[in-house]
C-alpha cells in the first residue's frame, strides 16, 4: 500500500536535514567548512617544548617558529635554521618540512632538533590559548608547544652570541668556546659585555636609519687568560668590533656583519 504524501514529505525533509547537518560538521574528525583558520601570522612563536611518543623535551634558547602567511614556516630548532611548507584549514595545520641547515651543535641541542623535526610535520591540530598555541597529531603522539613572544629592542637587550657568519655561510661557535660571549648596547651608546673570555666596554655609534653600528676607538678589556677556544673566539670578536658593522634585527635575533660579510649572530637573552 503506498504511503500518504505527508509521510513521504516528512521522510524527505528528515533526510535533507541530516545531510545538511553532516555537511556542516565537515564529516567525521574534520574541521567544519565554516571554522576560521588559526591565527598564526603576525605573532612570533617561541618553541617551549615538544613531545614525541610520550617523551617531552624542553626547548633550548633560540628555538622559534615564524609563519609567513604565504604558505611557509621558518625558524630555528635552537641548533639549525629550517623552512617548511604549511597549509592551514580551520584548526588543522599540515606541515611539510623542506630544508634544514647542517651546522654542528652540542649533543643536547642536536637531540632536541631531532625531536622537533619529528614533531613538527604532517597534519597537526591547533589549540590556541592565552598567548600560547599547541599543535598536536590526532593520536597525541606528537606535540609542539608554542608561546607568543614580543620583539625586543636593539638597545638595552642582553645579546648572547650564538654563531659566526661568513658571507652566506653560518656556523655555530667553536667547540669549547663556552657560553660567555654576550653584550648589551646601552641607551647612552656604551656597549659592554664579554668577548668569550674577557669583559669589555667601548663607545658605539648607532645609525638606526642606515642600520649601522660603529665602535669608536679600541675596546677596553680585562686581562684574564682562558682556554684556547675561548681566546680564539675572543680574538675573532675583537677584530669584528674594530670597524663599522651593519646590523639586522629580526624579532629576537641580531646579525652583525662587516663590509666583507664576516660577522656574528646573537639571540636575546632573558630580561635582566
Amino acid at each position: 500500500m503506498p504511503k500518504p504524501r505527508s509521510t513521504l514529505a516528512a521522510a524527505v525533509l528528515l533526510v535533507t536535514l541530516a545531510s545538511l547537518t553532516a555537511c556542516g560538521r565537515g564529516g567525521a574528525g574534520g574541521a567544519g567548512a565554516g571554522d576560521p583558520d588559526l591565527p598564526l601570522t603576525g605573532t612570533h612563536w617561541t618553541v617551549a617544548a615538544v613531545t614525541v611518543d610520550g617523551s617531552r623535551s624542553k626547548a633550548p634558547e633560540g628555538a622559534r617558529v615564524d609563519f609567513t602567511g604565504e604558505g611557509r614556516a621558518q625558524g630555528s630548532t635552537g641548533c639549525n635554521r629550517f623552512g617548511a611548507a604549511v597549509a592551514v584549514a580551520g584548526a588543522t595545520v599540515t606541515v611539510s618540512s623542506e630544508e634544514v641547515t647542517e651546522m654542528g651543535c652540542p649533543e643536547d641541542r642536536q637531540r632536541f632538533e631531532t625531536a622537533f623535526l619529528a614533531a613538527f610535520t604532517g597534519p597537526l591540530r591547533g589549540t590556541p590559548a592565552d598567548g600560547a598555541l599547541t599543535l598536536a597529531s590526532s593520536d597525541g603522539t606528537k606535540k609542539v608547544e608554542l608561546t607568543a613572544e614580543a620583539s625586543v629592542p636593539l638597545r638595552g637587550t642582553s645579546w648572547k652570541v650564538d654563531g659566526l657568519v661568513s658571507g652566506d655561510t653560518a656556523a655555530s661557535l667553536p667547540a669549547g668556546s663556552g657560553e660567555k660571549a654576550r653584550f648589551v648596547i646601552g641607551a647612552d651608546g656604551r656597549i659592554t659585555g664579554n668577548l668569550g673570555c674577557n669583559g669589555f666596554s667601548a663607545t658605539a655609534k648607532l645609525d638606526e636609519r642606515a642600520r649601522t653600528l660603529t665602535v669608536e676607538g679600541p675596546a677596553a678589556t680585562t686581562r684574564m687568560m682562558c682556554t684556547g677556544p675561548q681566546m680564539a673566539l675572543e680574538t675573532k670578536l675583537y677584530e669584528l668590533l674594530d670597524g663599522p658593522l651593519s646590523y639586522r634585527l629580526d624579532h629576537r635575533a641580531l646579525t652583525l656583519t662587516d663590509g666583507s660579510g664576516e660577522g656574528l649572530t646573537a639571540v636575546a637573552g632573558p630580561a635582566q
